[in-house]
């Protein structure tokens, strides 16, 4: 080989071209950004899952909390639908006279039994009578419906009452239908 063979070969080796730091930058930024909408993108999810999470757990709760309810109060139709029936038995009772002879006191007697029963099974179902004669009216277990004025009694104090309320465990049944006292100014 000759010089001039040499020289050209040199020639036709042409060293590699690096890319140009400004192309390095881009494909850097490019990525970056890429990150970025993916981090920002997971975030939002991230926070998606939970508020999901905590709305799946309330409605676990509230679920749960109905359940309890109604397991606990199972049977209020039952019972409210028992009240008129046992209010005509107290009507009834109280047509009672002295005169233990007569046919009406003996159906009157069956009925003061039949009574006594329903107010013992009432009872075991944790069911009680709201106590409102001569106490301080309450206008969240009874409802006045007339008013009175009665010397002997303060202001506001249940005079009569002229139908039963009923609590069935901590809730209210049926309000009490009262006579309140309300004494006039002089």
């Amino acid at each position: 080989m000759n010089n001039k063979e040499v020289k050209e070969e040199k020639k036709v080796e042409t060293p590699i071209k690096e890319e140009p730091k400004k192309e390095k930058k881009n494909i850097f930024n490019k990525e970056n950004e890429k990150i970025k909408k993916l981090e920002e993108q997971n975030a939002l999810l991230t926070d998606k899952l939970m508020r999901i999470s905590a709305e799946m757990q309330n409605m676990q709760r509230h679920n749960s909390e109905d359940r309890e309810k109604l397991i606990k109060y199972d049977g209020e139709k039952v019972i409210k639908s028992f009240l008129p029936i046992l209010d005509n038995f107290e009507h009834a009772i109280k047509m009672d006279d002295n005169n233990l002879d007569d046919e009406v006191s003996k159906f009157l007697n069956g009925f003061k039994m039949i009574y006594t029963n329903m107010i013992d099974i009432l009872k075991n179902l944790e069911v009680s009578e709201v106590d409102c004669l001569h106490k301080e009216f309450n206008d969240n277990s009874m409802h006045a419906v007339l008013v009175d004025n009665d010397e002997n009694y303060d202001n506001n104090v249940v005079l009569d009452v002229l139908q039963k309320g009923y609590m069935y465990k901590d809730k209210l049944l049926r309000p009490a239908m009262v006579k309140v006292n309300n004494k006039e100014s002089d």
